[in-house]
């Protein structure tokens, strides 16, 4: 069993990346296309009830109530503890719809505990590349396993 740094494959670190911008586009577009909007906000307390006003409401109760700010934190402590791919994505999507939506102070702490994760070490059971480990073998010298 190794440790090493909390540190995502090339392939993760992409699919991350995609999943931060995606979502900090999505709380961009709501905060300034749909919630600051006034001529929605007229619409939807006036009472139309389409999916755009639901999703306004629904946006709304959760930032006033800092569910954002805290489903960050939580998932960057649990990420800080128990390094995990999923929980990182998790966090990075809470935090960037908090830091956008209102909820700064909880998601700002969240994005600290996410960058101080990268240098926990992970307890991790495959060698890592180019160890002595990954070259020896369990045969002995003389078989024909390790030719």
């Amino acid at each position: 069993m190794h440790t090493r740094a909390f540190l995502p494959s090339p392939r993760a670190t992409n699919v991350l990346i995609a999943i931060g911008f995606a979502a900090l586009s999505y709380a961009l577009y709501m905060r300034y296309l749909v919630i600051e909007n006034s001529s929605i906000g007229l619409m939807c307390e006036a009472g139309l009830s389409t999916t755009q006003c639901i999703v306004r409401q629904a946006a709304i109760f959760m930032f006033r109530h800092q569910v954002f700010g805290i489903a960050a934190i939580t998932a960057a402590i649990y990420q800080l503890f128990r390094p995990d791919l999923y929980a990182f994505a998790i966090a990075l999507v809470f935090a960037a719809f908090g830091l956008v939506l209102y909820n700064n102070g909880l998601a700002s702490v969240a994005t600290a505990l996410l960058v101080v994760s990268f240098g926990r070490p992970v307890a991790v059971d495959t060698p890592l590349p180019g160890s002595a480990e990954e070259s020896r073998t369990t045969a002995p010298a003389n078989s024909m396993r390790s030719r």
